[in-house]
């Protein structure tokens, strides 16, 4: 089972010494589109051959649009050995309502 937090347990976290990273896995237009600060974006269909690019031991949470996408990688990356792994719940367009509205909604 995949742990989900919600966007506004995760504000203060991301300003914490040991911030998770926050991993969108949209696709570069959604980026333009909408985007929070300092995201590592590997689009979904690409994690599987960047996991190099993640720390196994390192928290992550996963974000997408509503957070299908990121429910499925996150479950993903469990599976091959990432062990604190979370789901952004609602994804970016939850962020935008809850935390950031200067975050368009799309």
């Amino acid at each position: 089972m995949i742990i989900e937090i919600s966007p506004t347990s995760l504000q203060p976290l991301l300003a914490a010494e040991d911030a998770p990273l926050l991993l969108d896995v949209r696709e570069p237009w959604e980026l333009r589109l909408a985007a929070v600060t300092g995201v590592l974006n590997i689009p979904m269909a690409q994690i599987p051959d960047r996991l190099d690019e993640l720390v196994q031991d390192r928290k992550i949470v996963v974000m997408c649009h509503t957070g299908a996408r990121s429910y499925q990688v996150a479950a993903f990356l469990n599976q091959n050995g990432f062990g604190s792994v979370m789901n952004l719940a609602g994804g970016i367009a939850a962020w935008s309502r809850e935390v950031d509205p200067a975050v368009p909604e799309y």
